[in-house]
This record gives C-alpha cells, sequence and structure tokens, in this order.
C-alpha cells in the first residue's frame, strides 16, 4: 500500500518526544578534574539541565548549563535548589581562568553543610571526589567512610552515595631558611617510595569513572579506593567499575 506524501511529510517534521533526564548539580566545577566532569556530564545527553554553583554571574558557553549564584559561604543560608544528583568536587580554581575565579569551591570541611543542602534541595545521588594524599590512609578507611564529615553525610539518606577517592599530587611548599629546604629535600625520597596504585590519576580518567559510576550505581555507599580508581585508569574500566559496583 502506497504511503501518502503529505502523510510522510508531517510525519517527518514532528519532534520526537523527548525524555527528562534527571537535574545535575556540581560543586566545585573548577580545575582540571572540574572543567572535565563538567564537560563530559554537561555534554552527554543523559542529564535535562546542569547547574553549577557560581559565587558571580557567569557567562555560561555550553547548552543546558546554568550558573546557580549563591550569598556567601554557608549553604545552610542559601535558598533551595532543584536537583536530582549532586556532585561535589574540591579541584580548587585555577587563577589564570577567569571563568573558574568566579565559581563556588567547597572546602573539604564544608561537605555536611553543603551535602544537607543539597539533600533538602531534593537531591537523592551524591557523588563526592575527595582528594586523597597518598600514605596518609590506612587500607580499611580507603574503602570506607574514613571520616566523621563522611559518616554525617552517609546519615542524610541519600538513595545513592558515591564517595572517589583520587589521589592528589603533592603540595608545593617554599621554605625561606636553607635549613628547612634541605630537610625538605632530604625527606622528599620518600615520595618515590609510594606505591604506583596510589599515584595520581589524570582527571580525564577520574570524569570517566565518575560518569559510569552515576549511571551504573545501585541504591546504596559505594567507595572507591584510590587503587580502584588507579586501576581503573588503566584501560579496563568498564570492567573495573562493574566489579565495584557489583
Amino acid at each position: 500500500m502506497r504511503q501518502d506524501p503529505l502523510q510522510v511529510l508531517q510525519a517527518a517534521s514532528r519532534v520526537a518526544p523527548s525524555v527528562a533526564g534527571p537535574r545535575l548539580l556540581i560543586a566545585g566545577a573548577t580545575g582540571a578534574l572540574g572543567n572535565e566532569v563538567l564537560r563530559r556530564l554537561a555534554g552527554s545527553s543523559v542529564y535535562a539541565n546542569t547547574q553549577v554553583l557560581a559565587r558571580e554571574p557567569v557567562t555560561e558557553g555550553m547548552r543546558n548549563v546554568q550558573t546557580l549564584l549563591v550569598p556567601g559561604d554557608d549553604p545552610q543560608q542559601w535558598p533551595l535548589a532543584r536537583a536530582d544528583i549532586g556532585v561535589v568536587l574540591f579541584d580548587p580554581p585555577r587563577l589564570f581562568y577567569d571563568r573558574e575565579r568566579a565559581l563556588w569551591t567547597p572546602a573539604p570541611g564544608q561537605l555536611p553543610s553543603l551535602a544537607r543542602w543539597l539533600r533538602v534541595s531534593g537531591v537523592r545521588t551524591l557523588a563526592v571526589v575527595l582528594p586523597h594524599a597518598p600514605g596518609r590512609l590506612p587500607d580499611a578507611l580507603k574503602r570506607g567512610l574514613a571520616s566523621l564529615d563522611e559518616h554525617a553525610v552517609a546519615s542524610l539518606g541519600f538513595e545513592r552515595l558515591l564517595i572517589v577517592r583520587s589521589a592528589r599530587k603533592p603540595v608545593l611548599q617554599r621554605h625561606s631558611h636553607p635549613l628547612a629546604r634541605l630537610a625538605h629535600w632530604m625527606l622528599g625520597v620518600f615520595k618515590y617510595m609510594v606505591p604506583s596504585a596510589e599515584q595520581p590519576v589524570r582527571a580525564v580518567k577520574v570524569a570517566q569513572l565518575l560518569a559510569l559510576a552515576l549511571r551504573r550505581a545501585r541504591p546504596g555507599i559505594h567507595v572507591a579506593a584510590p587503587e580502584l580508581v588507579w586501576q581503573a585508569s588503566q584501560g579496563e574500566m568498564d570492567d573495573v567499575v562493574r566489579r565495584w559496583l557489583g
């Protein structure tokens, strides 16, 4: 049976209804990691829209990305937002990027209050990428809740809580006294004794791991140790994430 050309043209001109995805909110979209996470998550078709916390107005350059201005540094004083998934990053802004200087970046001590604000704003899934100093955390705590702040966040009732411990580069320290510089240089030999599995991972790999975990994680608390993040960056990320999330 031959179709009417008019019906064919009318069908082709119809816009297929779009399925509304979850609303995403990112706190700390700064630094190399924040830039990669924003690019990967906001650039996908998974999320209906993405909000980025900012302290000053910013001109958005990505589709479906808006800035959410927050007054001050106390999340408990902010008006509520509307989001389903929250991502918290602690990568400091790069000062030579004007856009990043205008964004709001949390300090680690603000995590509990920020998580409470996200929860009352409707967030059901929270993902936190925590900077990890190699060799500073016992093995048992790398794979579980490592502080009272993390326990406080876990008790807020999120359906899914993802904690990714990503090894960070050592902070560059400057010493004015010659003896202090000598001691720092002599103790610096220990940085070569850190196992390769605890070495920092490229930001693009951490962002890729986070995106996969947000899509596949079941309800519950999931903690990725630095060794798992490093293993996932070596090439078999899908298999590593699948085994991690069970």
